[in-house]
């Protein structure tokens, strides 16, 4: 028995599913889950010795790839300060400043501890100024494990194949209006419906939790103006693209302002960290200096914040951006190439380093479209790429990363072992 093995046995005695997250049991592609034993750069060594060029980068945070030494050096001088505050301290109000300045529509920030905190608490900000209760979601996006949230998700209600999460009262779950992401026809009718009642939008602007799914020209400009002709408020959900997809996330590669931002991943470096910000008139409904309630003791930490404020320093050197993109451009290439010489039907999608692909006909549009993709296919692509030494997200329904510590021979090497993988997958 391997030690990955070993340990996933031990793990399923303490823990539901041996794991502290769905996906990460693998069910959704077969095997055993390797245990990470250390990381560096972009490469990953399970507790067996095996070595893989990885894509996950921790579902989205680590821009820089694995224990980048300019992160690590911040961590270090700020733990000797202390870990944990329960005050404030400067590295939060630098953090802040520098979010702002990237992201210009976030007037006012607060720092939470997840993504998940994010986005209930903008949701929660959103019905309190527009009183009303509504919220409208789109289909296979996922914005955390929120009661409200688990209608109709993605990310690990999607891999698992559950439609809801029980535990959630129905008269809540009534509130979640649910449209299919691109279709503006539908954003229209049920604004024409229900456009009194709905308190909120809230949208991965690219759809990160079901593949990876990009809008199409115009979608979101005009969700914002249905938002705008009927009072509610558009709440971007960049906890996976903000700082990826563009300096100042999808909110500038896309040109859309949006009333309200919820931030995750990238601004923690790595480390557990959520935020949330907008328009100053809302945000300034936030206690104390409002009546909407929302608070976490390790909010605002001083590890989280330094190691936010090293990562973000960082894609500031010239050249950052652009570099992430070509390489990811030059990946998803490879795949296609692979994937028409071996006849296999491929749709791929990248919007600077986070990037997709599913094995069916494009275009991929939105959810339905996605589910039509071969899972079976994917999940024996994944072990065969596993065992060439390439780590994919364990879901046919997660977007994939490129990280500035991928050099361009390792992503040769990607392509290269990504190929041989589909042929053993197709001959499985």
């Amino acid at each position: 028995m391997s030690r990955s093995a070993e340990l996933f046995d031990r793990a399923k005695g303490v823990m539901p599913g041996g794991v502290n997250s769905p996906v990460r049991a693998f069910r959704a592609v077969g095997g055993t889950p390797f245990f990470v034993a250390r990381a560096d750069g972009c490469r990953l060594t399970d507790a067996d010795g095996k070595t893989y060029v990885d894509y996950v980068c921790s579902w989205g945070p680590l821009i820089l790839g694995h224990a980048h030494p300019a992160v690590l050096e911040a961590i270090r001088a700020a733990a000797e300060r202390g870990w944990t505050y329960g005050a404030p301290c400067e590295a939060e109000v630098e953090l802040a400043e520098l979010v702002r300045c990237r992201m210009p529509s976030l007037e006012l920030v607060r720092f939470v501890n997840s993504g998940t905190e994010a986005t209930m608490t903008a949701v929660r900000l959103a019905r309190a100024a527009t009183k009303r209760d509504r919220m409208l979601k789109f289909a296979g996006c996922y914005h955390g494990h929120g009661d409200s949230f688990l209608v109709k998700a993605g990310s690990g209600v999607a891999t698992l194949g559950l439609p809801d999460s029980p535990g959630i009262p129905a008269a809540l779950a009534e509130l979640t209006l649910t449209v299919p992401f691109n279709d503006f026809a539908a954003v229209e009718d049920v604004f024409a419906r229900r456009g009194g009642e709905i308190a909120a939008v809230i949208v991965e602007p690219y759809v990160g939790n079901a593949g990876f799914i990009a809008p199409e020209p115009g979608f979101h400009q005009a969700v914002r103006a249905q938002c705008d002709r009927h009072g509610a408020l558009l709440i971007f959900d960049e906890v996976m693209t903000g700082f990826r997809v563009a300096p100042g996330g999808a909110q500038e590669r896309l040109g859309v302002r949006p009333d309200l931002t919820t931030l995750g991943k990238i601004i923690g470096g790595g480390l557990p960290v959520g935020a949330y910000g907008g328009r100053a008139d809302l945000m300034r409904m936030i206690a104390p200096d409002g009546p909407v309630y929302q608070a976490g003791t390790l909010s605002g930490n001083p590890l989280a914040m330094t190691a936010g404020l090293a990562t973000l320093r960082e894609t500031e050197r010239a050249g950052f951006y652009e570099t992430l993109e070509r390489r990811t451009a030059r990946l998803l290439s490879g795949i296609e190439e692979a994937a028409r010489r071996r006849g296999t039907p491929l749709s791929a999608a990248h919007a600077g380093s986070m990037w997709g692909v599913y094995f069916t006909t494009g275009p991929v549009r939105n959810y339905s479209d996605a589910k039509r993709a071969d899972t079976a296919l994917f999940a024996r692509w994944h072990r065969a790429a596993l065992r060439r030494g390439v780590f994919l997200a364990p879901s046919a329904f997660e977007a994939g990363f490129v990280s500035s510590a991928h050099a361009d021979d390792d992503i040769v090497f990607t392509i290269e072992q990504l190929d041989a993988a589909l042929g053993e997958a197709r001959a499985g």
